[in-house]
């Protein structure tokens, strides 16, 4: 879910520290070492895969940064960028070891994240990600009336999601409008990016 402040859905501070993989990050590379080691892996027995992304700087960066993360737990990852005309073929046949991939929303609200990109069957689940309990708390949190008691159920699905290692994130990426100062009328949507681009209530001022 989009994160505060700007999202209503993600998780406060609080709560997201007690999620998997959002603690103290020393303690969370050292039990992913353990993980490694009681796997037969270390320092002198690493794993090496590839990451594959999309040829274009928004999807590199965020590579970069996996590949450093990697390395901490004993994985030596290789970058694999794939031109864009060839990219969403490769993320649909999942013909990848590791894919990085950038997932964006129309707006933010829980079922838009839920069903298009967890739910069993879906085109946009691009990592095939299936759980019928998990489904069934998808269409309980879509029919809740009280929006305090779906935010609650919203943050554990959100927070089971990324136990069960669903689709990991890397980073949420912040983006910024700039506009003349004769445009006037512009109303900016803080919580999607394609909300709000009809203009029709835009006129330059002389």
């Amino acid at each position: 879910m989009l994160p505060p402040p700007s999202g209503g859905w993600g998780m406060p501070a609080e709560v997201l520290a007690k999620a998997p993989g959002y603690g103290e990050p020393a303690e969370d590379v050292a039990k992913a070492q353990a993980i490694m080691k009681a796997a037969g892996y270390g320092p002198d027995n690493r794993v090496a895969v590839k990451v594959s992304t999309r040829n274009i700087a928004i999807y590199r960066d965020p590579a970069v940064i996996l590949l450093d993360q990697l390395k901490a737990i004993y994985i030596d990852a290789e970058l694999e960028v794939i031109e864009s005309s060839n990219w969403h073929a490769t993320v649909a046949r999942k013909d990848y070891q590791v894919g990085l991939n950038l997932t964006g929303v129309g707006v933010d609200d829980p079922d838009v994240v839920f069903f298009e990109n967890y739910a069993c069957g879906s085109q946009r689940n691009y990592t095939g990600y299936c759980s019928q309990e998990m489904m069934e708390l998808f269409k309980k949190q879509s029919s809740m009336a009280d929006q305090d008691a779906r935010r609650k159920l919203v943050w554990e699905i959100d927070s089971r999601l990324q136990g069960d290692v669903a689709r990991p994130m890397i980073d949420h990426r912040v983006g910024a409008t700039c506009a003349q100062p004769r445009v006037q009328g512009l109303t900016v949507m803080v919580n999607s990016s394609y909300n709000g681009w009809r203009f029709e209530d835009i006129w330059l001022k002389n």
